[in-house]
């Protein structure tokens, strides 16, 4: 895995350009960053967002995080695998690349869902 995303709403987004750090009011509850690889977005997206019609996709190279994570299940029975927890802050400059999403059953970039079936 070269890459964990993190889904924000617009005024999450705009709170970290201004403010330096990414984060979400269930982060600070939770006491960590909550993130997904490319195969958990599709069912977060659905499970979490889908009351909003905009949201911000950012991307992070695991590389340049990899000593903040912890992989760890969900406490939801409806989702498997280990999830990408960030433990401390995650800076803007550690996004490498966002994408805005529109209401449109949130459709994916190409490059996500191509990595996505990578094994």
């Amino acid at each position: 895995m070269k890459y964990i995303f993190k889904v924000l709403t617009s005024e999450e987004w705009e709170k970290a350009t201004l403010g330096g750090y990414v984060y979400s009011s269930l982060d600070e509850i939770d006491g960590f960053i909550h993130l997904s690889s490319s195969r958990q977005l599709a069912l977060t997206l659905y499970s979490y967002f889908k009351k909003y019609d905009k949201l911000v996709l950012a991307q992070i190279r695991l590389e340049s995080v990899k000593d903040k994570i912890v992989f760890e299940e969900s406490d939801s029975e409806d989702r498997g695998g280990k999830f990408p927890h960030l433990y401390g802050k995650l800076s803007i400059k550690d996004i490498c690349k966002t994408w805005d999403l529109e209401r449109n059953a949130f459709e994916l970039p190409l490059e996500i869902l191509i990595e996505s079936e990578k094994i």
